[in-house]
């Protein structure tokens, strides 16, 4: 049997919503893998028809979703996005590459950027699939840690790539933080009080 109602709720980073059924009643659960044609994306408030069903923990949800409004919705196809994100990234670090190489920065600290992006990359994507998946999420606040090491060029390449935690004001507003305070970081090193705290830490 289908029924007919209105996405009333949608948090398209973590790919799930609600849907209140015409008449009123109880909001059902409604997952994006759900959606019978993929080429369109919610953005809520789109009127759908849709069946019902239980999962494992006897939770009711929505399958066989598909669209009933005239009303434009967006493509599921990744969004195109300006390599703006991918060119800072890659800018600030041969940035410090170079440093590394004329001997402003030991190289444990080129190490730590380069290594720690690569896990803030592999982190967002965990916690993206986790999300389209219902599985354990990655805390926001380890994201954020990692960013504050030295992973937020990874980071930064992850959220636009993959299209995660980038449309988050929440999120981005704590996580510019983070590249601020790294980035201050950075410049106090390369003062001579700085330099000369971190030779006593890391000669080199």
């Amino acid at each position: 049997m289908r029924f007919q109602g209105r996405i009333t709720s949608w948090k398209d980073d973590q790919g799930f919503g609600f849907i209140t059924p015409n008449g009123g009643g109880e909001r059902v659960f409604v997952h994006a893998k759900a959606f019978s044609h993929m080429q369109q994306r919610p953005s809520g408030n789109e009127i759908v028809t849709y069946e019902v069903a239980t999962d494992e923990k006897r939770r009711t949800q929505a399958k066989n979703v598909e669209f009933v409004t005239s009303r434009r919705v967006r493509a599921i196809a990744p969004r195109k996005h300006g390599g703006g994100s991918l060119v800072t990234s890659v800018i600030f670090l041969f940035f410090v590459i170079g440093l590394a190489f004329v001997g402003k920065l030991p190289f444990t600290v080129l190490g730590l950027y380069l290594g720690s992006s690569a896990v803030a990359f592999i982190a967002y994507a965990f916690d993206k699939s986790a999300a389209k998946n219902g599985r354990w999420r990655t805390k926001e606040s380890t994201l954020h840690l990692l960013g504050l090491v030295g992973g937020w060029p990874g980071a930064l390449i992850a959220q636009q790539r993959l299209r995660h935690k980038s449309n988050k004001p929440s999120f981005q507003i704590v996580f510019w933080g983070t590249v601020v305070l790294n980035c201050g970081a950075l410049g106090w090193l390369l003062t001579d009080e700085g330099s000369n705290a971190l030779r006593s830490i890391l000669p080199w």
